[in-house]
């Protein structure tokens, strides 16, 4: 009995321990995954505006200098 006494709080402080870190994995994987579409929806958001930009050029081309 002695034995769990002893071993039974680091054992608790490992498994406490494992769903923390398991926690801060799953926060991380979403919020780059909420990254990833929030970049996806920008980029398709610039790409309809250079097609609008182009259709309201009629499609010349504008010299830089």
């Amino acid at each position: 009995m002695e034995y769990v006494a002893v071993l039974l709080p680091s054992a608790c402080l490992a498994v406490l321990f494992y769903f923390v870190i398991k926690a801060i994995f799953n926060a991380d994987r979403a919020e780059r995954e909420a990254l990833a579409r929030a970049e996806e929806m920008q980029d398709a958001e610039d790409a309809r505006n250079r097609e609008a930009a182009r259709e309201k050029n009629d499609g010349q081309e504008i010299d830089p200098s």
